[in-house]
Protein backbone atom coordinates (compact mmCIF):
# COMPACT_ATOMS: atom_id res chain seq x y z
CA UNK A 1 0.00 0.00 0.00
CA UNK A 2 1.32 3.43 -0.99
CA UNK A 3 0.43 6.85 0.33
CA UNK A 4 -0.14 10.15 -1.45
CA UNK A 5 -0.98 13.64 -0.17
CA UNK A 6 -0.02 12.83 3.40
CA UNK A 7 -2.52 10.38 4.91
CA UNK A 8 -4.34 9.40 1.69
CA UNK A 9 -3.74 5.72 0.97
CA UNK A 10 -3.53 4.10 -2.43
CA UNK A 11 -4.95 0.58 -2.37
CA UNK A 12 -3.26 -2.50 -3.79
CA UNK A 13 -5.04 -4.72 -6.34
CA UNK A 14 -5.74 -7.29 -3.59
CA UNK A 15 -7.24 -4.63 -1.32
CA UNK A 16 -9.35 -3.29 -4.17
CA UNK A 17 -10.57 -6.85 -4.76
CA UNK A 18 -11.82 -7.05 -1.17
CA UNK A 19 -13.51 -3.66 -1.54
CA UNK A 20 -15.12 -4.82 -4.79
CA UNK A 21 -16.48 -7.89 -2.97
CA UNK A 22 -17.81 -5.73 -0.14
CA UNK A 23 -19.26 -3.32 -2.70
CA UNK A 24 -21.16 -6.06 -4.49
CA UNK A 25 -22.69 -7.23 -1.20
CA UNK A 26 -23.80 -3.64 -0.60
CA UNK A 27 -25.22 -3.41 -4.14
CA UNK A 28 -27.16 -6.68 -3.85
CA UNK A 29 -28.56 -5.69 -0.47
CA UNK A 30 -29.74 -2.28 -1.68
CA UNK A 31 -31.41 -3.91 -4.69
CA UNK A 32 -33.14 -6.40 -2.41
CA UNK A 33 -34.32 -3.61 -0.11
CA UNK A 34 -35.69 -1.63 -3.05
CA UNK A 35 -37.56 -4.67 -4.34
CA UNK A 36 -38.92 -5.47 -0.86
CA UNK A 37 -40.13 -2.00 0.05
CA UNK A 38 -43.88 -1.44 0.20
CA UNK A 39 -46.36 0.73 2.08
CA UNK A 40 -47.05 -0.46 5.62
CA UNK A 41 -43.54 -1.72 6.31
CA UNK A 42 -41.57 -0.19 9.14
CA UNK A 43 -38.06 1.11 8.71
CA UNK A 44 -37.07 -1.53 11.29
CA UNK A 45 -38.36 -4.22 8.88
CA UNK A 46 -35.89 -2.95 6.26
CA UNK A 47 -33.03 -3.14 8.75
CA UNK A 48 -33.93 -6.77 9.47
CA UNK A 49 -33.78 -7.61 5.76
CA UNK A 50 -30.34 -6.01 5.53
CA UNK A 51 -29.15 -7.92 8.61
CA UNK A 52 -30.28 -11.22 7.14
CA UNK A 53 -28.54 -10.49 3.84
CA UNK A 54 -25.31 -9.64 5.68
CA UNK A 55 -25.47 -12.93 7.57
CA UNK A 56 -25.95 -14.90 4.34
CA UNK A 57 -23.01 -13.12 2.70
CA UNK A 58 -20.63 -13.67 5.62
CA UNK A 59 -19.67 -9.98 5.59
CA UNK A 60 -19.62 -7.69 8.60
CA UNK A 61 -21.81 -4.65 9.13
CA UNK A 62 -20.07 -1.35 8.45
CA UNK A 63 -22.46 0.85 10.44
CA UNK A 64 -23.53 -1.23 13.45
CA UNK A 65 -21.98 0.26 16.61
CA UNK A 66 -19.99 2.78 14.54
CA UNK A 67 -19.77 5.72 16.96
CA UNK A 68 -22.66 4.05 18.78
CA UNK A 69 -25.01 3.72 15.79
CA UNK A 70 -27.58 1.01 16.68
CA UNK A 71 -28.44 -0.52 13.27
CA UNK A 72 -26.88 -1.95 10.10
CA UNK A 73 -28.88 0.34 7.81
CA UNK A 74 -29.70 4.05 7.72
CA UNK A 75 -33.28 4.73 6.56
CA UNK A 76 -34.21 8.36 5.96
CA UNK A 77 -37.75 9.28 4.85
CA UNK A 78 -38.90 12.39 2.96
CA UNK A 79 -37.36 15.40 4.78
CA UNK A 80 -34.84 13.20 6.57
CA UNK A 81 -31.48 13.75 4.89
CA UNK A 82 -29.28 11.02 6.34
CA UNK A 83 -28.64 8.75 9.35
CA UNK A 84 -32.28 7.89 10.04
CA UNK A 85 -32.38 5.16 12.70
CA UNK A 86 -34.70 2.24 11.81
CA UNK A 87 -37.70 2.04 14.14
CA UNK A 88 -40.66 -0.30 14.53
CA UNK A 89 -43.01 2.70 14.78
CA UNK A 90 -41.68 4.47 11.66
CA UNK A 91 -44.09 3.28 8.95
CA UNK A 92 -43.45 3.77 5.23
CA UNK A 93 -46.39 5.24 3.33
CA UNK A 94 -47.45 5.43 -0.31
CA UNK A 95 -45.81 8.48 -1.89
CA UNK A 96 -42.80 8.56 0.45
CA UNK A 97 -39.25 8.75 -0.80
CA UNK A 98 -36.88 6.63 1.28
CA UNK A 99 -33.08 6.94 1.34
CA UNK A 100 -31.23 3.71 2.15
CA UNK A 101 -27.56 3.96 3.18
CA UNK A 102 -25.72 0.68 3.74
CA UNK A 103 -22.19 -0.61 4.19
CA UNK A 104 -20.36 -3.94 4.47
CA UNK A 105 -16.87 -5.08 5.41
CA UNK A 106 -14.90 -7.92 3.77
CA UNK A 107 -11.46 -8.87 5.10
CA UNK A 108 -11.27 -5.53 6.88
CA UNK A 109 -12.13 -3.40 3.83
CA UNK A 110 -15.30 -1.36 3.40
CA UNK A 111 -17.95 -0.77 0.76
CA UNK A 112 -20.58 1.96 1.19
CA UNK A 113 -23.48 3.11 -1.02
CA UNK A 114 -26.88 4.77 -0.86
CA UNK A 115 -30.02 5.01 -3.00
CA UNK A 116 -33.30 6.88 -2.70
CA UNK A 117 -36.44 4.91 -3.56
CA UNK A 118 -39.95 6.09 -4.30
CA UNK A 119 -42.76 4.15 -2.62
CA UNK A 120 -45.61 3.55 -5.04
CA UNK A 121 -46.85 6.65 -6.84
CA UNK A 122 -44.72 9.65 -5.86
CA UNK A 123 -45.02 13.31 -6.73
CA UNK A 124 -43.42 14.80 -9.82
CA UNK A 125 -41.35 17.03 -7.53
CA UNK A 126 -40.03 14.03 -5.61
CA UNK A 127 -39.24 12.12 -8.80
CA UNK A 128 -37.38 15.09 -10.23
CA UNK A 129 -35.33 15.52 -7.05
CA UNK A 130 -34.32 11.86 -7.08
CA UNK A 131 -33.28 11.98 -10.74
CA UNK A 132 -31.27 15.17 -10.24
CA UNK A 133 -29.48 13.75 -7.20
CA UNK A 134 -28.63 10.47 -8.90
CA UNK A 135 -27.37 12.29 -11.99
CA UNK A 136 -25.31 14.62 -9.78
CA UNK A 137 -23.60 11.49 -8.43
CA UNK A 138 -22.92 10.29 -11.98
CA UNK A 139 -21.44 13.70 -12.83
CA UNK A 140 -19.24 13.61 -9.74
CA UNK A 141 -17.96 10.13 -10.52
CA UNK A 142 -17.18 11.13 -14.12
CA UNK A 143 -15.08 14.03 -12.79
CA UNK A 144 -12.93 11.68 -10.66
CA UNK A 145 -9.95 11.35 -13.00
CA UNK A 146 -6.35 10.38 -12.35
CA UNK A 147 -4.34 13.62 -12.21
CA UNK A 148 -7.33 15.81 -11.37
CA UNK A 149 -8.36 17.32 -8.04
CA UNK A 150 -10.99 16.53 -5.41
CA UNK A 151 -12.57 19.88 -6.21
CA UNK A 152 -13.37 18.64 -9.71
CA UNK A 153 -15.77 16.12 -8.15
CA UNK A 154 -17.22 18.69 -5.75
CA UNK A 155 -17.84 21.27 -8.45
CA UNK A 156 -19.43 18.77 -10.83
CA UNK A 157 -22.00 17.77 -8.19
CA UNK A 158 -22.77 21.34 -7.09
CA UNK A 159 -22.98 22.81 -10.58
CA UNK A 160 -25.42 20.17 -11.79
CA UNK A 161 -27.71 20.23 -8.73
CA UNK A 162 -27.84 24.01 -8.51
CA UNK A 163 -28.58 24.33 -12.23
CA UNK A 164 -32.03 22.93 -11.36
CA UNK A 165 -32.50 25.22 -8.36
CA UNK A 166 -31.75 22.48 -5.81
CA UNK A 167 -29.57 22.91 -2.71
CA UNK A 168 -26.47 20.92 -1.78
CA UNK A 169 -26.21 19.82 1.85
CA UNK A 170 -22.90 21.05 3.26
CA UNK A 171 -22.87 19.52 6.74
CA UNK A 172 -22.38 15.99 5.36
CA UNK A 173 -19.90 15.11 2.63
CA UNK A 174 -18.22 12.21 0.85
CA UNK A 175 -14.98 10.67 2.03
CA UNK A 176 -12.12 8.35 1.43
CA UNK A 177 -12.86 4.72 2.30
CA UNK A 178 -10.90 1.49 2.65
CA UNK A 179 -9.54 0.07 5.89
CA UNK A 180 -11.91 2.45 7.65
CA UNK A 181 -15.38 3.65 6.80
CA UNK A 182 -14.15 7.24 6.77
CA UNK A 183 -10.63 8.02 5.57
CA UNK A 184 -8.91 10.99 4.00
CA UNK A 185 -9.61 12.81 1.77
CA UNK A 186 -12.84 14.67 2.48
CA UNK A 187 -14.99 14.83 -0.66
CA UNK A 188 -17.37 17.81 -0.40
CA UNK A 189 -20.33 18.10 -2.76
CA UNK A 190 -19.62 21.79 -3.33
CA UNK A 191 -16.68 24.06 -4.09
CA UNK A 192 -14.46 25.22 -6.97
CA UNK A 193 -12.84 22.81 -9.39
CA UNK A 194 -9.06 22.50 -9.63
CA UNK A 195 -8.55 22.61 -5.87
CA UNK A 196 -7.95 20.08 -3.10
CA UNK A 197 -5.83 16.92 -3.01
CA UNK A 198 -4.57 15.48 -6.28
CA UNK A 199 -6.49 12.45 -7.54
CA UNK A 200 -4.41 9.35 -8.29
CA UNK A 201 -4.97 5.79 -9.45
CA UNK A 202 -5.51 3.51 -6.45
CA UNK A 203 -7.52 6.07 -4.45
CA UNK A 204 -10.86 4.79 -3.17
CA UNK A 205 -13.62 7.30 -2.51
CA UNK A 206 -17.24 7.34 -1.38
CA UNK A 207 -18.99 10.08 -3.35
CA UNK A 208 -22.43 10.91 -1.93
CA UNK A 209 -24.49 13.93 -2.88
CA UNK A 210 -27.33 14.82 -0.53
CA UNK A 211 -29.58 17.28 -2.33
CA UNK A 212 -32.55 19.21 -0.91
CA UNK A 213 -35.57 20.49 -2.78
CA UNK A 214 -35.57 23.60 -0.57
CA UNK A 215 -32.77 25.25 1.38
CA UNK A 216 -29.47 23.58 2.19
CA UNK A 217 -29.67 23.85 6.00
CA UNK A 218 -30.25 20.80 8.17
CA UNK A 219 -30.87 20.11 11.85
CA UNK A 220 -30.29 17.04 14.02
CA UNK A 221 -33.18 15.39 15.85
CA UNK A 222 -33.19 14.41 19.52
CA UNK A 223 -31.87 10.92 18.73
CA UNK A 224 -28.57 12.70 17.92
CA UNK A 225 -28.37 10.90 14.57
CA UNK A 226 -31.23 11.73 12.21
CA UNK A 227 -30.57 14.84 10.12
CA UNK A 228 -33.61 16.58 8.58
CA UNK A 229 -33.99 19.57 6.31
CA UNK A 230 -34.42 22.74 8.37
CA UNK A 231 -37.34 23.90 6.20
CA UNK A 232 -39.11 20.54 5.95
CA UNK A 233 -38.38 20.13 2.24
CA UNK A 234 -37.69 16.78 0.60
CA UNK A 235 -34.14 15.42 0.44
CA UNK A 236 -32.52 12.70 -1.68
CA UNK A 237 -29.23 10.82 -1.24
CA UNK A 238 -27.24 8.68 -3.67
CA UNK A 239 -23.75 7.25 -3.04
CA UNK A 240 -21.20 4.95 -4.64
CA UNK A 241 -17.80 3.66 -3.59
CA UNK A 242 -15.32 4.04 -6.46
CA UNK A 243 -11.66 3.31 -7.19
CA UNK A 244 -9.64 5.54 -9.48
CA UNK A 245 -7.70 3.87 -12.27
CA UNK A 246 -5.44 5.47 -14.85
CA UNK A 247 -8.19 5.01 -17.44
CA UNK A 248 -11.00 6.35 -15.27
CA UNK A 249 -13.16 5.58 -12.21
CA UNK A 250 -14.55 2.11 -11.49
CA UNK A 251 -17.74 1.90 -9.44
CA UNK A 252 -17.30 -0.84 -6.83
CA UNK A 253 -20.91 -0.68 -5.60
CA UNK A 254 -22.57 -0.73 -9.02
CA UNK A 255 -25.95 -2.44 -9.00
CA UNK A 256 -27.01 -4.84 -11.75
CA UNK A 257 -29.80 -2.49 -12.87
CA UNK A 258 -27.41 0.40 -13.46
CA UNK A 259 -25.82 1.11 -16.82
Amino acid sequence: MDAVAGSIELKTPKEIGWMREAGQIVARTLSLLEASMQPGMSTWDLDQIARQELEKSGAKAAFLRYRGYPAVLCVSVNDEVVHGIPRKDKIIREGDIVSLDFGAVVNGFYGDAAITVGVGAISEKASELMKITETALVKGIAAARHGGRIGDISNAVQTYAESFGKSVVREFIGHGIGRRLHEDPAVPNYGPSGQGPRLAAGMTLAIEPMINDGGSSVRILEDQWTAVTADGSLSAHFEHTIVLTESGPEVLTKRYAEK
